[in-house]
């Protein structure tokens, strides 16, 4: 049953519909609709985080939901679905993989990233996505146990430079490695960024803010007009 709802992920487009407090889309219901235009659009899964985000998106829609829980933890940088007790929340809103940071910095939980990835499938049979930075941290995950891997932290870990292009370095070093599948996430600004993706080897492409954060795509055009 795991492996049928990853294969549904093969080729396609996830879409990223997330919101932090501080954004004016912030809200489940935000999310559901913004997960059910992502469906009418052709999109192959959601990627979302929070409770009640994940059950909204449930109902609304009928594709693969990557859910995380995003904690901050005093001691620690962690956030996405950082201990067993999360992912198991995650598990219970709905969610059919469950992403989790599978980065080498350390955990609340103490746990190593195979404990993790064991536990999580024992007390909620879904998948795991890993999100992973680098290059190593993608192959240790899968020796873990992940069903997939994403490229989600790349330049958010290890360098302080943001606006920077998908890593496609990483991509491809990863496509070329790995015998589960990659899915390429961050950065991703346009169609063509992830359409060459794909033909690096990605299995999929989790595509955000140009989609799902409509301050983030005004501004893009504002800076535009303003820098011609």
């Amino acid at each position: 049953m795991r492996g049928d709802i990853v294969q549904l992920l093969k080729g396609g487009l996830i879409v990223a519909c997330q919101a932090e407090e501080y954004e004016p889309l912030y809200g489940a219901h935000f999310m559901a609709a913004l997960a059910k235009s992502a469906q009418l659009g052709g999109a192959a899964g959601i990627r979302t985080s929070g409770l009640l985000e994940i059950a909204a998106v449930r109902l609304a829609v009928s594709l693969p939901i990557i859910g995380s829980l995003k904690i901050d933890t005093p001691g620690y940088i962690v956030r996405i679905t950082p201990t067993i007790e999360s992912a198991r929340q995650v598990a219970a809103a709905g969610a059919d993989i469950i992403a989790v940071d599978a980065s080498n910095r350390p955990h609340p939980d103490g746990l190593s990233i195979a404990e993790r990835i064991n536990a999580i499938h024992r007390d909620t049979g879904c998948s795991v996505m890993a999100d992973v930075a680098t290059f190593e941290e993608g192959l240790q995950a899968e020796a873990a146990g992940a069903e997939l891997i994403a490229t989600t932290l790349s330049g958010y870990i290890h360098t302080a430079q943001l606006n920077l292009d998908p890593d496609f370095k990483l991509i491809a070093q990863l496509a070329n490695r790995l015998k589960v599948p990659l899915i390429a996430e961050g950065r991703f600004t346009t169609a063509d960024q992830a359409a060459h993706a794909i033909d690096l080897g990605a299995f999929a492409v989790v595509v955000g803010s140009p989609i799902s954060r409509p301050q983030w795509i005004t501004a893009q055009f504002v800076s535009r007009l303003k820098n011609p």
